[in-house]
Formats: structure tokens, sequence, C-alpha cells
């Protein structure tokens, strides 16, 4: 039986006006220089479960939280959400002995799903529904890499994310012929009802195909949307990353393609594939601290306008409405192609292989740029083309295009953007802790802001939910850690409300004593919710805890 956890920790809340350098609580009402609002609701951490090893993701439905835990799931009792109880787990490892370890969790009215990918990544992956004591209902095949999962608004079907990540651009003596090293990316469409009946066509996949070269869509896709692994079709290089689901109506985060897939759940079918515009890193509000080296100045912290381009490369995604339209709320947390066998995108600005343009950046501004204060550290793109900032294919780079943009994005279906929320996240982040201002998440180093020169406080995931007559987006930031609130209700004037942080500084990120690298954020309604109070959850997968945080004020 697990141990019992509970909250450790203080809460640090901390509003954009004011700079703290210890755990604190302070309300957002008392800031209006980033434009908080007076009546905004405010959180505390209340409790803390801990899995080793696990807690990537979690999901809750009524007054039980379900846990990723390296072999299955932890079902945990919140009836009480400061002393969540473990009750038992389910060991998906030993039922479906072909799996590897879960990658997703969600609930639904007392289903749950979980997503398992195959021993070899690439092959057919498993999704599998549980009743809420962790019975197994039921089973279904689903694509390569399932790495999300949610259910739609009703229950009645399952959707799944598979990412069909590679495992190498190169011929590996490990795998035989029967591998498929780069498999499509696709998305899973489960008929809940079919499935649980044991009925056949319960699954239903909704693939890219119709979008490679020859294809029928194929002059369908604009060529903004990266396409870029080597020797790859649309459909292998398509990697589907996050689910938001809108009545009949899915939008799907292709994270490494810089893109928002639409799908039509009715007629099971892609309607478009938007790729989602760069981010001008030049204009006042829109700035980053591009290096981990500039310490000589402002303590190393230097968030300013720069010449590049931030690609949101978005992992988590949320949709909600205002009663007439509906809008999407991205996490832009940017994410490299992986280094596999035969490709690796990573570079910095300094590395002499990469090269930019005299006629967009005269010799000696790009001299200047290289400098290890400047932009000479930052991780950016080397992939060939547009995708990586070669406009005019001639090998040298017109745009320098860095990864994710620090930021959160509010977007209309149709990609119009409507609202990003610019440097606010480092900037709030600088003034909660100066000496951890764009820490890693693995480990505490003093003022060394390890992350400043790739993604800084790399915002991960995203929920929203409505607090009142008031709707809120929370946004977490995976190396930082902690989440920030913003009321979304008026989306192209949304306004910032709370930033709140337990991680413990002082003590290893790795211990179940802090809450450290958070992946997954969950908002419970207070109709949904076991104290009968918002909860908003949120799964740390270095520190390996699940925290849970209350509405205080509203």
């Amino acid at each position: 039986m697990r141990t019992q956890r509970t909250a450790a920790a203080a809460a640090l809340l901390v509003s954009a006006s004011l700079a703290v350098a210890s755990l604190t609580t302070v309300t957002a009402a008392q800031a209006d220089d980033r434009g908080a609002v007076a009546a905004s609701p405010t959180f505390e951490l209340v409790g803390r479960y801990a899995v080793p090893g696990g807690a990537e993701v979690s999901a809750v439905s009524g007054n039980r939280l379900y846990v990723l835990n390296g072999v299955g799931i932890d079902i945990v009792d919140i009836s009480d959400p400061a002393a969540p109880t473990y009750i038992t787990t389910v060991d998906l490892a030993a039922a479906f002995p072909g799996a590897a370890s879960a990658t997703s969790v969600a609930t639904h009215r007392g289903k749950v799903a979980v997503a398992l990918p195959a021993a070899i990544k690439t092959d057919p992956g498993t999704v599998v529904v549980l009743s809420r004591t962790g019975r197994i209902l039921g089973s279904a095949t689903v694509g390569a890499l399932p790495d999300m999962v949610t259910f739609d608004d009703e229950g009645e079907r399952i959707l799944v994310a598979n990412e069909g990540e590679p495992l190498a651009y190169t011929a590996l003596p490990q795998y035989g012929p029967e591998v498929d090293l780069d498999p499509e990316g696709s998305i899973s469409v489960i008929d809940v009802e079919r499935l649980l009946e044991g009925r056949r066509n319960a699954v239903r996949s909704i693939g890219f195909a119709d979008f490679n070269a020859g294809g029928t869509r194929a002059g369908e896709l604009s060529d903004d949307v990266r396409i870029y692994g080597p020797g790859a079709s649309v459909a292998e290089d398509l990697e589907p990353e996050y689910i938001t689901v809108e009545d009949d109506r899915a939008y799907v985060t292709l994270q490494e393609n810089n893109a928002i897939a639409e799908l039509d759940l009715r007629r099971n079918r892609v309607v478009a594939i938007r790729p989602l515009a760069l981010k001008d890193h030049s204009v006042d509000g829109q700035g980053l601290d591009p290096s981990d080296k500039d310490a000589a100045t402002n303590e190393g912290i230097n968030i300013g306008t720069w010449p590049v381009s931030g690609m949101p490369l978005p992992d988590g995604i949320a949709s909600f409405g205002d009663g007439r339209r509906t809008f999407l709320i991205t996490a832009n947390e940017g994410d490299a192609r992986q280094d596999w066998p035969g490709y690796a995108e990573e570079v910095r600005v300094s590395s002499g292989t990469y090269l930019l343009d005299p006629t967009a950046i005269p010799a000696a501004t790009a001299a200047a740029l290289k400098a290890d204060a400047a932009l000479g550290r930052l991780t950016v793109s080397q992939a060939p083309g547009r995708a990586g900032g070669d406009l005019d294919g001639d090998g040298d780079r017109d745009r320098i295009q860095a990864f994710g943009t620090r930021s959160a994005t509010i977007w209309a279906p149709d990609g119009t953007k409507v609202w990003d929320s610019g440097d606010l996240f480092e900037q709030v982040t600088a003034d909660a802790n100066r000496s951890f201002f764009n820490s890693t998440n693995s480990a505490n180093d003093f003022k060394t802001e390890t992350r400043s020169d790739n993604k800084g406080p790399e915002p991960e995931g995203v929920a929203v939910g409505r607090i009142g007559k008031r709707t809120f987006a929370f946004v977490v930031l995976e190396r930082t850690g902690g989440f920030v609130v913003l009321d979304v209700t008026d989306p192209a004037n949304t306004s910032f409300v709370q930033y709140a942080n337990s991680r413990d500084f002082t003590v290893n990120p790795t211990t179940t004593a802090t809450d450290s690298g958070p992946e997954v954020v969950r908002f419970v309604p207070a109709g949904q919710s076991p104290s009968g109070k918002p909860l908003v959850v949120v799964s740390n997968e270095v520190s390996g805890t699940v925290s849970i945080w209350s509405i205080v004020t509203a």
C-alpha cells in the first residue's frame, strides 16, 4: 500500500506586480499592472499524493483520483482533497504484457480510459476502459504510440491521439524489416457502447494519407505546415499530440508540425490542417530571455526584444465558448523532433553550421547576435526549408526560428490568433523567485537560468473551466513549475489572475516533498468536486506527485 501524503509545503501564490523571493501568499486583486481583475479567484495547495516514478498524468471522477504509476494506475480516494488516500493499484502491465507503460488517462461519469503504447512504440497500441473501481470493461487496438486519450462531451466516444513517433530515420540492426520505423500519425475514435458490448467496428481511424504527395487533398496542405522528417510522407510526419472536443468537432495539436487539425466526428474525417502563426519576439511585450550566459547584467534576467520568430509547437490544447463562438487555447511548449538516429533538429545560433542570410541579417549584426550573451546560446531549428527558417531554399537562414513561444495563445477555430500572453510567463516567474528564474525541473540550480536558452518556463498543459459567470484558463509551466491562472471570459482581452507554485526550491526536485515538472492540469468545477469547491489538479512528472489546489476566494 502506498503511503498517504498530504500538503507539506506552503503554496506560492504570486501577483504580477509583486516580487517575492520566498513562499508567500498574495492575491491577484492586489495587482493591476498586468491586467489582474479585482474579483478573481485565488487557489491554495490543500493536498498532495505521491507516486514515486509516476504521476505524469492523472484524472478525476467524483471522489476518485486516477494516477498513472508506471505499471498501471493508482486509484485514490479524494473525498477529502486535503487527505488523498490510496485505495488500490490496477496492474495493467500484468493484464497487457505486450504493452509499455501507460501514457494517458481520462474519465467520464465513472468510466476510465487508459492509453497503452506497444513495447515497440511503432506497433499498434491499446486503449483500456475500466470501471470506477478499476475492473477492466473492455479494450481496443488503436494506432501507433497512443499518447493522449479523452472522452467527448457526452462520453459516447473516446478519442485517441496516436502520435506515430519514429524509432529512427535510418535502419537499425536490432529491428527487422517487419518493424515500421516511422508509422503514420492518426486519431482513433472509439464508440464506447460498441466496445463495451463487444461489437465489431467499435474503432474508426482518422488518418492523413490523403494529404500525402499525389493524394486527393495534397493541394490543401499549406507550405507553413512543417513537414521535414527525412524521407517521411505527410502522414508519417504528422504527429498528433493532444485533443480537445467541442460537440462534433475535435481539434488536435500536431506539435512538431506547428499546426492544428480540425476533425468532423460525424463523418470521421479531417476538415482542415491549419498552420499556426509564428510569434515575433522583436515586438514590445512579446520578448524573451534567450541566454543562460548573460548573468553579468540584472542577475541574468534579461527579458527583451530580439529578431527571433517563435514557433508555438503547442502541446496541450483546450476549448471553450462565449455562447456564440468557440475558442481554442494552446500551451506553446515548443518541441523539437527528437534526435532519432538519422536526424537531429536542434542547433544553437552560435554554431558555425547555422548560417544567417547576409541580406536578411547583415554580417555585423549576425556576429553580434551569435554572442553568448545575445542569441548565441538560443536553441533553434536547423530543419530544411521553411520548417527551419530557410525561406528561399539556399541553405542559410532568413529567419531565426526558436522552439516554443513561452506563452499561451487563444485562437479562433480557423487559426486566427485572438490573444497571446506575450512575455507574461517569464515576467511573473521572474517576479516570483529571481533565484530560480527559468530553472530546470530536475535540479535546483541557483541563478543559472538553465532554461533561458531553450523554451524558458516551457508552458506544457492547459485546462479551462467556469467559476461563477467567468471562464478561466490554467496553464502549467513544466520547467519552473506551478501554473498561471488567466481570466479568458473576454478572450481578446484576457487578463492575468495568479501564478501559483508549490515547488520547494530547497529540496531535491525528485523527492515527493515538492512538486516539480508539471505535465497535465485538470480543472474540477464545484458541481463535480468532492469538496463542493472548484479544484485544480496538477500532475508533476519529475517529483512523481499530484498536487491538489482548492479555491480560496472568488
